[in-house]
Formats: C-alpha cells, structure tokens, sequence
C-alpha cells in the first residue's frame, strides 16, 4: 500500500521541480525530502527519477506512478472532506451593508450552500447600525459590514479611506451651507461626515435622505450634493474633494464580519473563510 505522505512529496519534487523548492514548500529538510522520495524508489523497487547535478527526469515508471499519485491523493482529499464535512442544516441569516453587495458575493454564497443541502441561506440588505441590532435581537447570524472609528468586536476585512464624493466636473466653490447626501441613521459614515464637520465649524444640511449607494452616487454626479463614500465605490464621472475646497479629512471606512456568539460556531467558522476568501481575491 501507498504511503500517502510519501505521494505527496514526490508528486511536490516533480511539480516545484527539484528537491529544494519541494522542501521550502512542505515545510522540511532536503533530507527529509530525499528519503521520502527513496522510500518510495525502495517500496516500488524501481527508480523514479534519474538525478543529475542540476536536474532530475521522470523515469517511465516515474511517469506512471506520478499519474496514479495525483489521483489518490485527490480521492484522499475528497473522502476527508466528505466524510468530516459538518452536516448544516436549518438557517442562515446573513446581514451585508449596501456597498458590499454584489452578484458575485451572493454566487459565491450559493455555491457555499449548494455543498449542503440541508442549510437555506437568508441575505438582508441594510446599513451596518441596522444590521448589527437585528443580529443582536436574534435576527441574524453573520453580518457584513463597513464601520468608521468602531468599538465594536469583529473580523478586519479591509479598510479603505471614507471620501468626499463629489462631480467629476470642475467647481470653485462648494455651496453653503454644503448640502450632503447621507444614509439614514445609524449610519457610520453618516455619523463621521457630521461630527468632522461640526469639528471644522462647516455649515451643512442634509439635501438628500437615501438608503443606497446608487442614489448618493447619482446626487454627487449631478452636483445635488456631496456624498460620503468608501473610495472604491466612487465610479465613472465623480472625483474626490477635501482639503483644497477647505473639508476636513474623514476616517477610513472599516469592512469588518461580525457572528452572533449565539450562532452554531462550526457554521459561523465555515462562512467566515468563505468571505475572508473572497475579499482576498475582490481586493486583489
């Protein structure tokens, strides 16, 4: 019988190409490395690889069991996964703020739920304050959202700088008092726009009252009103003003996970990989 240890090292020598990068990659000695890859000549009773100074060449037999290696090892993988795979089943309410929704969030979070068909996944769309009180009243079990100058506990995603959103066409001077277009409360950036305008001693009103991220977008790109906003969210047509047009600087917008302790830990352990994932690759 195959040693599966001993297969993932030589499957490892003959993808990194070598000994010594098969070593740095699987975290052992080059001599460690070479025994296992004798082992296997010994137990085989045939040589795999022909060594040289400077390289190493699969022999016929080398070829064939390399094949056959890649193939256990990945039915390997796939029993283990199935056979300690958590069954889920029941809910998952899922709470994501406005600017982090997308399609393909909500993919990557139905193949997530296709692996288990017991579990139905719920998502609501609100702003972060909102969110983490439906999660504290037992409303949700995971929420994803971004926060300014937070106290809460919660899993760092990112964090990006909060801007002053505004059209993308030339001004040279801002209306007064400057009329913004915010969320609703509770709303982090909201909040942060007022206080580090009342900071400045900066007049304002509020001259739009929206829940989603197109509709302040849509007020800064006609010049209605300027709209506190995560960088990334910006778009075609807006620019960032600040301290040329005499606003203060805002802090950086926070996206962080949040899992109510109430919650089943095994699913909430599962989701958070599945998002910390995904904002890996979305923030690439």
């Amino acid at each position: 019988m195959f040693d599966a240890l001993l297969l993932k090292t030589f499957v490892t020598v003959v993808d990194e190409d070598g000994f010594s990068r098969a070593a740095q990659k699987l975290h052992l000695t080059q001599s460690a490395v070479s025994g296992h890859v004798r082992r296997l000549e010994e137990q085989i009773g045939k040589p795999l690889l022909t060594r040289t100074t400077r390289s190493q060449q699969l022999t016929a037999d080398g070829e064939r069991l390399v094949s056959y290696a890649r193939t256990i090892l990945a039915l390997n993988r796939d029993a283990w996964t199935d056979l300690t795979r958590t069954p889920f089943h029941g809910r998952l309410r899922i709470g994501v703020s406005e600017d982090f929704v997308e399609s393909r969030l909500l993919r990557t979070v139905q193949d997530f739920a296709a692996q288990y068909p017991g579990m139905k996944i719920e998502v609501q769309v609100n702003i972060p304050g909102t969110l983490l009180a439906l999660m504290k009243q037992g409303h949700l079990e995971v929420v994803i959202g971004s926060l300014c100058e937070t106290s809460e506990a919660g899993l760092l995603l990112w964090q990006e700088p909060l801007v002053w959103a505004w059209s993308a066409q030339p001004v040279a001077r801002l209306p007064t008092p400057l009329p913004l277009a915010l969320f609703p409360e509770p709303c982090p950036y909201r909040e942060a726009a007022l206080t580090r305008l009342a900071q400045a001693g900066i007049a304002q009103r509020t001259a739009m009252l929206c829940s989603s991220t197109a509709g302040l977008r849509a007020a800064a790109l006609a010049g209605f009103a300027v709209a506190p906003m995560p960088l990334s969210q910006l778009g075609q047509g807006l620019a960032v003003i600040g301290a040329e047009q005499g606003l203060p600087d805002l802090p950086d917008a926070q996206c962080r996970l949040f899992s109510s302790p109430d919650a089943d830990q095994a699913i909430v352990a599962a989701v958070t990989q599945l998002i910390v994932e995904y904002c890996s690759k979305r923030r690439a």
